[in-house]
């Protein structure tokens, strides 16, 4: 009897997330490389990062208004767009994305619509622009700042336009029928203002700081402080570790740079006071004479 029940409940338990999971083990570097072989579920699916390739801008997908509109639309000189591909059906990973998206640009002294777009496109030919305008309202709503209703895009495929632009990124997913769920990892891509992928973001939490350094490395400069932009130079993005570490080579430059701007500054110093104390007297530095 006990087999029995055990057998019954092992059969009523519920679908495994396969996209849920393959986050896990992407955004697990260390756990990922100590697994030889992927579920036979998940095998093909990730991303295949095409950092430099240009999207077609061209595609048209549609909107939350119900019409087709180009994703050019979206990219304007000098703001970077973070893409992400979802579908809003998604009973949990999806979500997890987005929160954790909303959560990391409230974090960031930049908004959406000012320095940046957002745009977040469907992965499912079957959903309709109510789902997406929905979505759209949800996220608006907790991002909290009225200036994203310009900048933050939901929209739903076009003519199969959806799986085109996850070919051109690299992003391979695949509905498995099963769990009638769309197996995919959980990543954002930083696009530059002239549509070429620029960044891969991965896993359920993003740092503030990779964010904000994607973002600057997408504008191509227009975007960030001097700080950031130092930063850049300090920083790389590692793969394994899924985000930005320090770069040794170029801290060591940046640090070799500052010991001789304070040497620098030092020996002028020395230099500027050795020479006002040679002057004769009544003299002073810019050689302007004294009244007694």
């Amino acid at each position: 009897m006990h087999n029995q029940a055990l057998s019954k409940a092992i059969q009523k338990r519920r679908p495994i997330n396969f996209g849920l999971l393959l986050a896990v083990l992407l955004s697990a570097p260390v756990l990922h490389a100590q697994i030889n072989q992927l579920p036979a579920e998940l095998e093909g699916i990730g991303v295949e990062e095409k950092l430099g390739n240009k999207v077609n801008l061209d595609l048209e997908f549609t909107g939350t208004n119900g019409y087709p509109v180009p994703l050019r639309s979206f990219f304007k000189e000098g703001k970077p767009v973070v893409l992400n591909l979802v579908y809003y059906r998604c009973p949990m990973l999806c979500n997890l994305v987005l929160n954790a998206q909303t959560k990391v640009m409230r974090e960031l002294a930049w908004t959406a619509g000012k320095e940046f777009d957002v745009v977040t496109i469907s992965i499912d030919p079957t959903e309709g622009f109510d789902l997406a305008k929905a979505k759209r309202k949800w996220h608006l709503e907790t991002y909290e700042r009225p200036e994203a209703a310009t900048g933050w895009h939901f929209m739903v495929d076009y003519q199969g336009n959806a799986k085109r632009l996850a070919d051109q990124i690299g992003f391979n997913y695949r509905w498995d029928a099963k769990t009638e769920q769309y197996a995919h990892a959980a990543t954002i891509m930083m696009l530059t203002p002239d549509g070429r992928v620029s960044r891969y973001l991965y896993g359920l939490k993003y740092s503030a700081r990779d964010m904000r350094l994607a973002l600057t490395e997408a504008s191509e400069g227009r975007l960030g402080t001097v700080g950031d932009k130092l930063l850049l130079l300090c920083f790389h993005y590692d793969a394994n570790a899924k985000s930005y570490v320090p770069f040794a080579r170029n801290v060591m430059r940046a640090g070799g740079l500052l010991t001789i701007v304070i040497v620098g500054l030092i020996l002028m110093m020395l230099w500027r006071r050795d020479r006002t104390r040679s002057l004769p007297a009544g003299v002073l530095a810019n050689g302007v004479a004294t009244v007694k």
